[in-house]
């Protein structure tokens, strides 16, 4: 999980965006999935060549169940949140998967829920109207961005 926090003093804009640490970059998974494929295929294919021509189409199924759960990591590998507060306004933005969600607020209608248990979310409610926030942020760093989110409300609301 990669936690940014930037704060402008002098535009009393405070800004979190909060998304998963990816060890590699798109670029280095395809590469390595396609050296994985080449290796698995190459012994696949010797065995094929020795007489034992099963190997190959367990190979090939193998090959494709991986394709399918790097496709489907690929998918959320960029998921992210960000939370924008600025004088007037309070803008939560969420991309998750192929979806991107974004919400508008009045600071000053805004409270922040958190219970501080395990597994808990942290609210963004404004009226009827909540949005969850801080799923890719670690349990123990979630009291930090509910009193952060707090203070930042409250200087601008």
């Amino acid at each position: 999980m990669q936690y940014q926090w930037h704060y402008n003093s002098a535009s009393e804009r405070h800004q979190w965006t909060l998304k998963r640490n990816c060890t590699l970059t798109p670029r280095q998974l395809a590469s390595w999935f396609l050296s994985l494929s080449a290796l698995s295929l190459a012994i696949a294919l010797f065995f094929a060549w020795r007489g034992a021509w099963l190997v190959l189409p367990f190979a090939m199924i193998e090959v494709s169940v991986l394709g399918i759960a790097f496709l489907l990591h690929a998918r959320h590998a960029g998921d992210y949140e960000r939370i924008v507060s600025e004088p007037g306004r309070l803008r939560v933005e969420a991309s998750l998967g192929q979806e991107l969600r974004v919400a508008e607020y009045a600071p000053s209608w805004v409270r922040v829920e958190y219970s501080g248990g395990r597994r808990a979310p942290i609210r963004l409610v404004a009226g009827r109207q909540s949005v969850e926030v801080g799923r890719f942020v670690p349990d123990h760093r979630k009291p930090v961005l509910a009193r952060e989110l707090r203070e930042a409300l409250s200087a601008i609301g």
